[in-house]
């Protein structure tokens, strides 16, 4: 009997990153086949569209767990810029928020709470529990593989599924390898071309103490961006005019306790008092947001193989961001009601009591222009070995350490108009297709200034002063050992066990302070010359909108900030004198256990095998936090879980082409760290509608579990072609939940202080529980023997069905429950598709790939705006090229644009047609670039 060695295995794994030649196994599962010493060895070379689409079935199809995969067509030659982007077209993965020129938000068939491991290696970023998947250049990347169901041997966390990236090592090729990829990347909105480049340097020798292999791959990107949004605000009651000279008074807003889901809107709706009402929104926002981004990223990996049982791995990663960016805003307040005319019309949405159009009088507006400053470094450092013990035993050990950081500035200012100085307004809340539409009218009886110019200096003052600085790093230690016995026990064919155990810390440090105009006797505009100045061309000039106003330049700002904060507050320390306090404090200890065994046997003379196992987490965790009523003094909590995760997944051979697999398994979600701080931050009532916000962790939230179904049916009809259908569902408990309730406290950080207050208080429990179910379609088809140039087309396609429910509270005002609500699960679509035309043939490679999803439940308003209180996106698309063209064996030529339809993404409050929200202008990119290796 033979059983692979180390050597050998990293030989076949040659096929699998870089394109190069290498030996596989011919005919089992190169991942876990025993083989004869005897059998034949054929030769596979990955190269090109087409083959990078074959192997990604090869290694579905050999996995016992339910996986997709993306498999780079060659060295630096992934397909887009980050993972994130990549993701979107892979069968049940969702993307949004496509801000800021990416893509951010992933989600596994509906569900965020994605586990992100880069060789298998579990990351972080700063004080959190996951990684920011763009933060991840394509570039480093030969394989990426999305785990929907799990085993005993994969980290439990993550209810949505696991992404393990994975990048080059130097024994995936055979001798040398350098490949240097360069890429220009237009973003067309902000009219900025940045540039996107990596290089490889790989290089592997034979000596007679063994081989050794040494790579470095490095990455660099520059983003500019531009976004542009308009928003129509909450939607408040108003007292229905009775008679033509009562004023349209505006009787409350914001959270009312057990209305989460908004005031009726029926034609002629009266509140428990008998008072008919009217809804009109409360203001438009509009928002030019702008920066830079540069993200470096770097990997090194050493392998030395003293002999073919023993291998030893040497290997680090680096991953950085670096952001500054400015956010111009206009908010212009339309529910002012004391200079209502009663001769101006109001126009209401048939049938209902909402109102569409109105005139304003004698309203208010406050301009603000942000700064803010981001970076991070995260590095992993990791040292393993593999050792083949006995032809049956094979070991594999690692000790990891990683250290991210994570740093953030942002100081803002306002500028305000003097009370009631707008005259006049027209105000459409939904001029065409969801966007707003405000019109600023000149007053005529001041004929000495225009009040509808929006950037004349003399209509805007300096008002109120933001400053915040946020310090999070966290680190973590792992300890990895895992083994694999062979044996001949009945249908057992080998066991495998380990333990993992992991000693996280996480700190949070933040300051933050704010002023108010009265604190400051120098500020006017006049004092600082350069602090003033203007946008233009808003939305591109396709709104009813205004397309330019005055606003603070963030960028001078901040350059001169400590000259501000003086002028407004000696308390306002300089960025010098500032000591970020802790605001929590976190040491937590995992330590996890696994047993699993493979199985084979013939039922009716077909294969039938799988794998079966348990793992058993224990979590504890120890948190810190000030106590804010007792200078220097902390408090402690602690948070301890101990749970026991059965698998089992099984795989029928139906034919030689056609797979039934079913699965069952239980994960979780441990809470945010954050989600654990019980201390309470107030923020200021900034709005004037009678009361502030405040927030707070819960140090006894638990997990949140769920239990997993999955059943596939899958054909592999051709080498670079099959079908898959899969039904899964998940049952979820412990789902976290915003309690919210009406609290008078005294804020100890007010400046200067008010005393005590009206907030409404959310702290988050796990309060709510759901069910997830679909069925997820999936095609990849490549025609066999099309004539001539047709010889190369073939699709890759998706389509996924979600059905999702949640029970969620409804709260009265001291907290109780009173009842629940059923809604989707935040982030589900219904339905969404992904349609890949793809195109190999000999030198050339392209792809056309549309993408779409319906629209879905993003998340819930401030409890302030809660009327109703869902955020909705409308349904998502986008249409994205890339081609490459072979020069030469060494230089490939690339062009690739994204967002050709030029698609902007909306939301809404949970009735389309009658609450519009959000609307969004992202930017299409075109990119030209070259590859070449040698």
């Amino acid at each position: 009997m033979f059983k692979r060695h180390l050597l050998s295995s990293s030989i076949a794994m040659a096929t699998v990153l870089g394109g190069m030649s290498g030996m596989a196994l011919a005919q089992n599962s190169e991942f876990d086949a025993e083989v004869d010493d005897t059998s034949a060895l054929e030769e596979v070379v990955v190269v090109g569209l087409r083959a990078s689409l074959e192997k990604a079935i090869d290694i579905k199809r050999e996995k016992f767990q339910i996986v997709d995969s993306i498999v780079a067509e060659d060295i630096g030659k992934f397909p887009d810029n980050n993972v994130a982007e990549s993701l979107q077209r892979v069968t049940g993965v969702q993307v949004t928020d496509r801000g800021a020129g990416e893509v951010s938000g992933v989600s596994i068939r509906g569900l965020n709470d994605v586990t992100t491991t880069v060789n298998g290696r579990n990351i972080f970023t700063a004080s959190g529990r996951y990684v920011a998947l763009q933060d991840i250049p394509a570039s480093l990347l030969g394989q990426v593989n999305v785990y929907k169901t799990r085993s005993a041997d994969l980290i439990a966390s993550g209810i949505a599924g696991q992404i393990d990236i994975q990048t080059h090592r130097p024994f995936d090729f055979d001798d040398s390898k350098f490949v240097v990829v360069s890429r220009g990347i237009y973003q067309e909105q902000a009219d900025s071309v940045d540039p996107n480049i990596s290089a490889l340097a790989s290089n592997r020798w034979e000596t007679s103490a063994g081989d050794f292999g040494a790579l470095v791959n490095v990455s660099y990107a520059r983003t500019n961006f531009l976004d542009e949004g308009a928003k129509a605000g909450a939607a408040v009651p108003f007292r229905a005019p009775s008679d033509p000279d009562a004023p349209m008074e505006r009787l409350f807003s914001g959270w009312q306790a057990g209305t989460d889901r908004g005031l009726s809107f029926a034609a002629g709706s009266t509140l428990e008092d008998g008072t008919e009402y009217l809804l009109g929104r409360d203001a438009i926002i509009q928002n030019s947001y702008s920066g830079e981004r540069e993200r470096p990223a770097a990997n090194i990996s050493l392998q030395w193989a003293p002999n073919d049982s023993s291998e030893y791995l040497f290997e680090t990663f680096y991953n950085g961001y670096r952001q500054e960016s400015v956010n111009n805003m206009l908010l212009t307040y339309t529910d002012a009601w004391w200079g209502v005319d009663p001769a101006d019309p109001v126009v209401l949405y048939e049938g209902t009591n909402i109102v569409k159009e109105r005139y304003v009088n004698e309203s208010n507006a406050f301009t603000s222009g942000d700064f803010t400053k981001g970076k991070t470094d995260s590095f992993v450092y990791a040292l393993g070995g593999k050792w083949d013990v006995t032809e049956n035993l094979r070991l594999e050990s690692e000790l990891v350490y990683q250290k991210s950081t994570f740093e953030s500035e942002f100081l803002a200012m306002q500028t305000k108009r003097p009370d009631n100085s707008i005259p006049r307004m027209y105000v459409d809340f939904n001029s065409g297709n969801g966007i707003p539409g405000l019109t600023y009218l000149d007053d005529p009886d001041t004929a000495d200034i225009d009040e509808s110019d929006l950037t004349n200096p003399a209509l805007w003052q300096m008002s109120n002063l933001y400053d915040t600085q946020l310090e999070n790093e966290g680190d973590a230690k792992s300890l990895t050992f895992d083994g694999e016995y062979f044996v001949e026990w009945g249908i057992f064919d080998k066991i495998e066990f380990g333990l993992r155990y992991d000693r996280r810390t996480a700190v949070e440090s933040l300051y933050t302070r704010s002023a108010g105009i009265g604190e400051c006797d120098t500020c006017s505009f006049d004092n600082y010359p350069g602090l003033l100045t203007s946008t233009n061309n808003f939305y591109d000039g396709e709104s009813d909108m205004p397309g330019s106003w005055a606003v603070v330049d963030g960028r001078w700002l901040y350059a001169h900030g400590d000259e501000i904060r003086r002028a407004y507050s000696d308390s306002l320390l300089t960025s010098d004198e500032m000591v970020l306090p802790e605001t929590f404090a976190v040491d937590e200890t995992q330590v996890a256990v696994y047993l699993q065994t493979e199985f084979s046997t013939e039922i009716a003379g077909r294969t039938l095998d799988g794998e079966v196992g348990i793992r058993v987490l224990d979590v504890d965790t120890d948190i810190e936090f000030p106590d804010q009523f007792n200078v220097g003094e902390v408090i402690l909590a602690n948070n301890a879980v101990t749970r026991f995760m059965p698998s089992l997944m099984v795989r029928y051979h139906l034919t030689e082409d056609l797979i039934a697999r079913a699965s069952y398994g239980e994960t979780l979600r441990m809470p945010n760290f954050v989600d654990l701080n019980p201390n309470i931050t107030y923020q200021a009532d900034v709005t004037n509608i009678g009361y502030g916000q405040a927030s707070g962790g819960n140090p006894d939230l638990r997990p949140t579990e769920s239990i997993n179904i999955d059943i596939a049916l899958e054909y592999y009809f051709a080498d670079a072609s099959s079908i898959h259908v899969t039904w899964f569902q998940r049952d979820i408990e412990g789902l976290v939940a915003g309690f919210r309730k009406r609290i008078n406290a005294d804020n100890p950080n007010d400046v200067p202080d008010i005393g005590f207050y009206d907030y409404i208080l959310s702290q988050p429990d796990n309060a709510s529980g759901g069910v997830l179910k679909g069925l997820e379609l999936g095609m990849t088809y490549f025609p066999e023997s099309l004539p001539g140039i047709l010889d190369g087309f073939g699709v890759q396609a998706s389509y996924t069905i979600l059905d999702s429910g949640q029970d969620v509270p409804i709260t009265d005002e001291d907290g109780n429950v009173i009842g629940t609500d059923k809604m989707s699960m935040f982030g589900v679509s219904d339905s969404s598709y992904s349609v890949v035309l793809a195109y190999d043939n000999y030198d050339l490679d392209m792809r056309l790939a549309y993408v779409w999803r319906e629209d879905f439940l993003y998340g819930n308003e401030a409890a302030l705006f809660a009327n109703p209180l869902g955020i909705y996106h409308s349904p998502e698309n986008s249409l994205d090229f890339q081609a490459s063209y072979d020069v030469t064996d060494d230089l490939v030529i690339t062009f690739d644009g994204t967002n050709l339809t030029e698609e902007k993404q909306q939301e809404y409050y949970e009735y389309a047609d009658l609450y519009n929200f959000g609307n969004f202008k992202f930017s299409r990119t075109f990119a030209l670039g070259a590859r070449y290796s040698f």
